[in-house]
């Protein structure tokens, strides 16, 4: 049997874990940072002592069924800004009280509807949907005007109303 010296457990306390060399010698601007996400929707932030479950309950949608999506454009009397979304998408979420914000103040110009690109993704591929959020105002059934990404109320109507008056 071997004899251990007092400075045997120092020493094994200093080691650092194994790893490559190359993984050690890197410096810590090339290591690997993780990307930024955008701010959670209101309600749902943390120390907020609302539950989930309200802040989903602030949204009221109205609730239609049509037999197909270009059934719901053909038949609307007013143009559509349809939200393409994923449930998983922070900006997606973001967006929720906003579009309730858009649907109250051009309520008399133009109808909101949310299309979840998971369930319906023939919908979304048939309009070529990247990125989420993105948003297509269709009017007389046809698609006039697309963006894409969050933004704040106020310049999403600023958007809308431009496109309301070119279209």
């Amino acid at each position: 049997m071997a004899a251990f010296s007092a400075t045997a457990p120092a020493a094994v306390a200093s080691l650092t874990p194994c790893r490559p060399a190359s993984v050690v010698s890197r410096s810590l601007a090339a290591r690997w940072t993780p990307l930024r996400c955008s701010p959670p929707a209101p309600g749902l932030r943390k120390g907020h002592t609302t539950s989930r479950r309200v802040a989903t309950l602030l949204v009221q949608a109205k609730k239609q069924t049509f037999s197909s999506f270009d059934e719901l454009l053909e038949k609307s009397e007013k143009p559509v800004l349809v939200d393409f979304y994923a449930t998983w998408c922070g900006p997606c979420q973001y967006m929720v009280p906003i579009l309730q914000e858009v649907s109250e103040k051009l309520s008399d110009k133009i109808q909101v509807v949310k299309i979840d690109t998971e369930k319906y993704a023939s919908i979304a591929s048939r309009y070529r949907i990247e990125a989420l959020p993105t948003f297509i105002i269709f009017k007389d059934g046809k698609p006039c005007y697309r963006f894409e990404g969050a933004l704040p109320a106020n310049q999403m109507i600023e958007q809308i109303e431009q496109c309301l008056q070119t279209c």
